[in-house]
């Protein structure tokens, strides 16, 4: 399940984000390279990566529950969605077998599944 708002402005970054930088965007964020464990991203909507996810996110920052995370490899340092907040198993691997994997709000807690198209 993921949720691109289209209400909601969207920006394009088109590079990855290492240890230090930050994207805070009143918007959904797509970002077309990895984002790196110490860089953080933080949007009022959802949160596309296309690349590896190992830096900190948090998309609805603003209390939107319906706000979504996916990316390509999903390893992050934490995940928050609205007011709730996950982090990974210990040991780094990626949270499914593999393929892209979406992050949501279900019943009150955060979600993680392998990604799969709308049909």
């Amino acid at each position: 399940m993921f949720n691109l708002p289209n209400l909601k402005p969207t920006i394009l970054i088109n590079r990855s984000l290492r240890s230090g930088q930050n994207i805070n965007y009143d918007g959904n964020v797509v970002i077309l390279g990895d984002v790196n464990a110490g860089a953080e991203v933080v949007a009022s909507g959802s949160v596309i990566v296309v690349g590896a996810l190992r830096g900190l996110v948090h998309a609805g920052a603003t209390g939107d529950e319906d706000a979504s995370i996916i990316a390509l490899s999903l390893t992050p340092v934490q995940i928050r969605i609205a007011a709730h907040i996950t982090r990974p198993p210990d040991g780094g691997h990626s949270l499914t077998e593999s393929g892209a994997e979406t992050a949501f709000i279900r019943d009150g807690k955060v979600v993680i599944e392998k990604y799969q198209t709308p049909k």
